[in-house]
C-alpha cells in the first residue's frame, strides 16, 4: 500500500523506502515506491522535482493503478528495478516550500474574495502564475473603475496581512466523505490535494497587484514565498 508521505510532512526531504509496482505509461516505465514523496501536478500545483536512487523523476498519478507513479525526467532513465527492492527518495526542497508557499497564500486570496461577497470559480497555484479568479453574484460599482479596483485589491492585501500576522494554523483531516479538507484556523476550509505551510507566519513577500476583471471574471493574481528556515 503506497502512503503519500508528502501529505503527513510537507517539509519531508528524504525517505528509505521499497519499490511496491512497476510498470509503463505512454511507452515509458515507471516505478511506484511505499513511501511517496513526490505530489504529481494536480489541483492547480505543479509536480514536484524529485529523486530515485539519484535517477530524476516527474511524479504522475496513475488512473489504472490508482499510484502515484515516477517517470524519467528528461534523457536520466530509470535504472533496472524489482518489487520490493530498497531504494532512497528525495525531492528538491526549495521548490516544494514555492509550491507550498503558493498554494497556501491562494486559500488566503479565496477567503478574502468570499469576505467581500465573491465566488471562486478557478485557481492557478504555479509560480509567476498564481492567481484566484472569481464571480460576483451582485454587480460591484467598484469594479467598474481603476480606482475602485485598488481599493478591492487594498482590501484584500489587509485581511491577507492580518491572518498572516496572527500566524494561524494549517490542518487538515479526512470528511465523512473520505474528501481531505484543508483547514485555514477558523478562517477557511476547502477540499484540497496540494502541498502547504504549517502555519500562516511561514509566508512573507505576499504582493496582490492591482484586480482585473475579464469577461466578467474578477482576477486576482498574487505571489508568495516561504520564509527561510
Amino acid at each position: 500500500m503506497q502512503v503519500h508521505s508528502y501529505y503527513a510532512d510537507t517539509y519531508q526531504e528524504r525517505a528509505h523506502t521499497r519499490v511496491i509496482a512497476l510498470g509503463e505509461r505512454d511507452g515509458s516505465p515507471w516505478v511506484a515506491v511505499e513511501d511517496c514523496l513526490f505530489h504529481p501536478q494536480g489541483g492547480g500545483q505543479p509536480a514536484d522535482r524529485g529523486w530515485v536512487d539519484d535517477h530524476e523523476i516527474v511524479p504522475v498519478r496513475d488512473h489504472d493503478s490508482a499510484l502515484i507513479v515516477a517517470i524519467a525526467s528528461g534523457d536520466d532513465a530509470l535504472p533496472a528495478l524489482s518489487v520490493g527492492q530498497p531504494v532512497k527518495v528525495r525531492i528538491d526542497i526549495a521548490a516544494r516550500m514555492t509550491h507550498a508557499a503558493l498554494h497556501t497564500a491562494g486559500h488566503l486570496v479565496e477567503a478574502a474574495g468570499r469576505a467581500q461577497g465573491w465566488v471562486p470559480a478557478a485557481n492557478n497555484h504555479f509560480p509567476n502564475q498564481s492567481r484566484i479568479e472569481f464571480t460576483a453574484p451582485e454587480p460591484d460599482a467598484r469594479l467598474e473603475t481603476p480606482e475602485g479596483r485598488e481599493e478591492a485589491t487594498e482590501a484584500l492585501r489587509k485581511k491577507v496581512a492580518e491572518v498572516i500576522a496572527q500566524d494561524l494554523p494549517v490542518t487538515w483531516e479526512h470528511d465523512d466523505e473520505a474528501r481531505r479538507v484543508v483547514h485555514v484556523a477558523g478562517l477557511h476550509a476547502a477540499p484540497c490535494g496540494g502541498t502547504h505551510v504549517r502555519s500562516l507566519g511561514e509566508l512573507v513577500d505576499v504582493v496582490l497587484p492591482t484586480l482585473k476583471v475579464k469577461k466578467g471574471r474578477i482576477r486576482v493574481s498574487y505571489n508568495a514565498t516561504h520564509r527561510e528556515r
